[in-house]
């Protein structure tokens, strides 16, 4: 059980007719909000977004939920990393995510296999860059350096910037065991994307066991606040859906072997099946309601103070609330938390 649950909000990624929340993250930071998480797929970019927040606020913390690993390397995260943490005074969390096959070699054009161990490298090259102890070299296959070819002039370097934080956290995306079993291992935190935090336990138990006392899980959460719920559970639906049916190929989507461990693997196919043919309005009202429902926060303020008690029982230190952009909304979650 969490001694005391904290609460950030996600703002996710730009999308159409980019969309300022600064408003939100400076309501967020007025009522005590611990942190603000930004995102990227294959469109924004989460750096420049939470530059923009950064340079707007004073105090919240400025998180990726997450940065792409395909999309840089890692002393260019590195770079970025130590530039937000250095402008905000050290409030960056750093996010990061292996992605997945469609959009690494798709989009970002780069390989892959073998994610643990890319992962494994990309932090360690991350580590040495901020620690900035000795010249940055690595050895492994996927971020061998200095390169190994080319011109062959290349020697290992360190940092002419001194950051702020010899170590910023890093908290890694995760779905599947083994990944979230690294996490324990290399990073400060995880960043489940879709959690029932009755399940917590029962379903990622063993590759949690090796966590620290002090390590983070950090849990974005769908939230809507309305006497509808039926729409509510509508809307929550909508992201399900395209996760499970177009955020991975047919034989490769690890969002939809998530919902499988969740216990509704049947109800993913289909959903999938349908999303893949085109049929996206089926797609979305295919997801179950218990799904979508669990692994949100739904419905009149009594009924999210109901929902709350659950992530407060559950081991997520951190709750993201997602989709909620006015402050006496934020404002009334707050207060049941405290309460």
């Amino acid at each position: 059980m969490a001694a005391e649950l904290k609460l950030g909000i996600n703002v996710g990624y730009w999308q159409r007719n980019p969309d300022d929340q600064t408003e939100t993250v400076q309501a967020a930071e007025r009522l005590g909000y611990d942190s603000v998480f930004t995102a990227e797929a294959y469109g924004s970019d989460a750096f420049s977004t939470l530059a923009w927040y950064g340079a707007r606020t004073s105090t919240i913390k400025l998180g990726t939920a997450v940065v792409q690993i395909p999309a840089r390397t890692p002393a260019a995260t590195a770079m970025h990393a130590l530039t937000i943490d250095a402008l905000s005074g050290g409030r960056l969390i750093l996010g990061l995510g292996a992605s997945g096959p469609q959009v690494a070699e798709g989009w970002y054009g780069r390989p892959f296999p073998k994610p643990l161990a890319r992962t494994r490298e990309y932090v360690d090259v991350i580590r040495q860059v901020l620690a900035r102890e000795e010249p940055v070299t690595n050895d492994g296959p996927h971020y061998p350096l200095p390169y190994p070819g080319g011109t062959g002039l290349g020697k290992p370097l360190r940092s002419i910037a001194h950051p702020v934080r010899n170590r910023i956290p890093i908290h890694l995306g995760a779905e599947g065991p083994k990944n979230i079993a690294l996490a324990t291992e290399i990073a400060d935190g995880w960043l489940p994307l879709f959690v029932d935090p009755t399940k917590i336990d029962e379903i990622f138990g063993e590759s949690l066991a090796g966590r620290s006392e002090d390590f983070e899980i950090t849990a974005t959460v769908t939230t809507i606040v309305t006497d509808d719920v039926a729409a509510a559970l509508e809307f929550a639906k909508i992201p399900l859906a395209f996760y499970i049916g177009g955020m991975g190929a047919k034989d490769k989507n690890f969002h939809l072997d998530l919902i499988g461990r969740l216990g509704f693997a049947e109800a993913a196919e289909k959903v999938q099946e349908l999303f893949l043919s085109g049929r996206r309005q089926e797609a979305i009202r295919a997801v179950p309601d218990e799904l979508a429902d669990s692994i949100s926060l739904l419905g009149p303020i009594g009924r999210i103070k109901e929902r709350l008690r659950l992530w407060q029982d559950s081991p997520v230190t951190t709750l993201l609330i997602a989709g909620v952009r006015d402050e006496p909304t934020l404002r009334s979650i707050r207060d049941l938390v405290r309460g």
